[in-house]
């Protein structure tokens, strides 16, 4: 283990906010975790998992110990009858994942592709993209219990997986005893990729490119690049202009509430869900209240696509996380003065 003090983060979230962390630790192997128990100094300290930084606003350096997660590593670690099984590390880049699994012939995570961050965020997040989750394609994953040391797997039932949501983002003592944000850091996740693959096509952005190009039955790889090819016409490159991807998560609503919304703005993009909710899009309420394209200080809305919070100072005068926040409660109270609707952050705010 390697303490390193007053780092800058800067570069280790999308965002590209300004802000330091106190304290950090790079995390390898269970090794580094239990190093960290070991020291008496480090042992006390709050801490704070970071992977990507995909999904997170910094409003302020970090006083808490920070554990960057770059555990290594992608193989085939089994199969059954029906499922290859693939594991990867926590530090693993989520997209170099899914291209590797089609580079070697395990089909699965191809609608999932381009979605920024690391393997071990995504459970807690239970990522998800044009009709699939992580949920749809899990196994089990390997943590480490932060107050005891102890190493402990967890399978699907026991992750607690719904719409972008994880026992990984519930406190312990949570009113149904299954929090473990705070408590558990994911080391490595497993993957259940099917041998008896079929498309996913569900999704308009889909079914557009299926008409554009005549392909009505393509492959993992085809699907692939379709997404590629949609993600980057609508998403900015955090590389280029920070942002932290989808801002707001797609509110439910009862088909009652659909139908109020439906007669006074006939055009709102909707999905009915499995459960007999409609999952409305949020990009399209937003849009619908004018913000697209504005500016609160450096954060804006992307011109492109409304769900996307940018920073528009860049690296030299970088928004902060306070005008972040700002401008994300004013497009809350907009779409609930006109809808009715209360958006919620997927981003985790620290």
């Amino acid at each position: 283990m390697f303490l390193e003090k007053n780092v800058p983060l800067q570069s280790y979230n999308t965002f590209g906010i300004a802000a330091k962390a106190q304290a950090l630790v790079r995390v390898r192997s269970e090794a580094d975790l239990l190093a960290v128990l070991a020291d008496p100094q480090l042992a006390s300290l709050p801490r704070q998992v970071l992977g990507g930084g995909s999904n997170i606003v910094l409003t302020g350096d970090v006083k808490a110990l920070v554990l960057k997660m770059e555990v290594p590593g992608i193989g085939l670690v089994g199969e059954t009858d029906k499922h290859w099984l693939i594991e990867a590390g926590a530090g693993v880049d989520w997209h170099a994942l899914v291209a590797w699994t089609l580079d070697h012939g395990y089909p699965g995570l191809e609608n999932m592709a381009l979605i920024p961050g690391t393997v071990g965020a995504s459970p807690v997040q239970n990522i998800g993209a044009y009709g699939v989750e992580l949920q749809d394609r899990f196994d089990s994953l390997d943590a480490m219990d932060m107050f005891t040391g102890e190493l402990f797997s967890l399978n699907a039932a026991q992750c607690g997986f719904s719409y972008r949501d994880s026992v990984f983002k519930h406190a312990c003592g949570a009113a149904d005893g299954l929090g473990l944000a705070g408590r558990a850091v994911i080391l490595r996740v497993r993957f259940a990729l099917p041998k008896h693959w079929r498309p996913e096509l569900g999704y308009l952005d889909l079914e557009r490119k299926m008409a554009e190009t005549g392909i009505d039955s393509p492959d993992a790889r085809q699907i692939f690049d379709w997404v590629v090819a949609i993600r980057r016409a609508k998403l900015p490159d955090p590389q280029v202009i920070g942002n932290a991807g989808s801002f707001f998560k797609n509110p439910s609503v009862t088909p009652e509430q659909c139908a109020d919304i439906i007669a006074r703005e006939p055009k709102v993009v909707h999905y009915p869900m499995p459960d007999g909710s409609i999952k409305l899009a949020a990009g399209w309420l937003i849009d619908a209240c004018g913000w697209k394209g504005k500016t609160v200080g450096h954060a804006g809305v992307y011109e492109k696509q409304a769900l996307v919070l940018v920073n528009r100072g860049g690296r030299e005068n970088p928004c902060t996380g306070g005008e972040v926040m700002t401008l994300a409660k004013a497009i809350q109270t907009s779409v609930y003065e006109r809808f009715g609707i209360r958006l919620e952050p997927e981003p985790v705010v620290i």
